[in-house]
């Protein structure tokens, strides 16, 4: 089986959760002799090392344009780097030519994904739509953050938007993969005619229970003997390094050894200098490190997850949250803000803990249990690693998806022998 995955936006450097839960999918896509061709956009420079590029079995890089006028070269920088609605001839063209193709699989909503959903139409190929953002689940200020970049341009290509009908993937698609429930469910309410499949990412377990804590102390020797607290996520106002940052004076007064690691690639570079700036103003300087970008599943990486006594998940909006269950498979135990998709995997006091961000006084009760309390640690992290291990691992969600373009292609080709038929028939009569 030969399936192609388009993807919106695809830069090493710039790595993130999608980019996560994509190369999972093709390492479990991989053990169930599915092959995998990437379909990602033009980058100025292609890093060695990619690790999509040494996972999928092919990857193609497509010409693409962003169909605004009237922006600056900042905003239309920081459009392709959030979320700007990219449209691509060439990614149609590829589409088209892509030979012994079995299913179209978009990784992205909007222009892009309505060219790959023209094409399967046209090839006869089923054709799935992941969401690996919030749609209908999305909290207004995110939405108003990723629009602002749009202010004061003129989108002209909504024409365009309208020929590939981008505005009705969700409507036509064979079927929508969510990894999250309330998001499944608003669009089953939405399109009660869907198909709408919960599809969890998926962790690796096996590799996170390698002890890499000796590679992470050499990469970082500023860990040694300090109390790690973990944030792993790109910089970012959605992840919300800052209201760390905020509460960090008040866990360095309780806890002196206290180290917080922010491991990520700054993707937002007004914010990345706030958190900066933050760090200097409160002379927490002592008390931070920022990794940078790290390879994702890379022995650093999880070293510093078992090195840490908690790991901190503070985001304004997670449709999914993947760090957790990274964390899980690392034996670390997990905080995170009251988003819909820590609330669909975390049940509180039991394999992890729920704050919210308005009551910084809870997050700091239950940031004491996870560093002071060994015993209560120690039932979470031991029930948190064994449901990883029966839910989560990456073979199986890879069995998941396999069987489900599996059936999408017999229905496909059974309802195209179907209309044959009645066509000859009509003919023959």
């Amino acid at each position: 089986m030969h399936a192609a995955h388009i993807l919106r936006k695809y830069h090493p450097k710039e790595w993130g959760g999608t980019e996560t839960a994509v190369l999972r999918l093709l390492n479990g896509l991989n053990t169930q002799d599915v092959t995998s061709s990437v379909f990602c956009p033009e980058i100025k420079d292609s890093p060695e090392g990619d690790p999509i590029a040494m996972s999928a079995a092919d990857m193609q890089r497509f010409r693409f344009f962003l169909p605004v006028l009237g922006l600056s070269h900042s905003q239309r920088e920081q459009l392709i780097a959030w979320g700007g609605n990219l449209m691509s001839f060439d990614l149609m063209k590829r589409l088209l030519v892509e030979p012994d193709l079995d299913v179209i699989h978009s990784h992205t909503l909007n222009r892009l994904a309505g060219v790959s959903m023209m094409v399967a139409k046209l090839r006869k190929l089923p054709f799935v739509a992941t969401i690996h953002g919030g749609v209908l689940d999305l909290p207004s200020q995110v939405a108003d953050q990723l629009a602002a970049p749009l202010k004061g341009g003129f989108e002209w290509g909504k024409a365009l938007g309208l020929l590939v009908r981008s505005r009705h993937v969700l409507q036509e698609a064979d079927a929508v993969l969510t990894c999250n429930p309330k998001e499944a469910e608003l669009l089953r309410i939405k399109y009660p005619h869907q198909r709408v499949i919960v599809q969890p990412h998926s962790v690796p377990a096996a590799d996170y229970a390698v002890d890499h804590r000796a590679e992470a102390l050499r990469a970082f020797p500023e860990i040694k003997d300090r109390e790690i607290i973990l944030v792993v996520a790109r910089l970012d106002p959605i992840k919300n390094q800052r209201w760390v940052v905020e509460q960090l004076p008040s866990i360095v007064a309780r806890h002196p050894k206290a180290l917080l690691v922010l491991a990520g690639p700054v993707t937002e570079f007004s914010y990345g200098d706030s958190v900066s700036n933050d760090i200097k103003a409160l002379g927490l300087q002592d008390h931070v490190l920022l990794t940078g970008g790290l390879e994702p599943g890379g022995a650093k990486l999880i070293g510093l997850m078992q090195q840490a006594k908690a790991m901190i998940l503070p985001s304004t909006s997670e449709t999914f949250g993947l760090v957790i269950l990274e964390a899980w498979a690392a034996g670390t135990p997990i905080l995170s803000s009251r988003t819909s998709g820590a609330a669909s995997l975390i049940t509180h006091g039991e394999n992890g803990w729920l704050f919210d961000l308005n009551e910084p006084a809870a997050f700091h009760q239950v940031l004491d249990e996870a560093l002071g309390n060994q015993m209560l640690r120690r039932n979470i992290t031991s029930s948190a690693n064994e449901l990883v291990l029966r839910t989560f691992d990456v073979s199986a969600m890879g069995g998941q998806v396999r069987d489900l373009y599996a059936e999408l292609i017999h229905l496909k080709r059974e309802r195209s022998s179907e209309s044959f038929s009645w066509y000859g028939e009509r003919r023959a009569a």
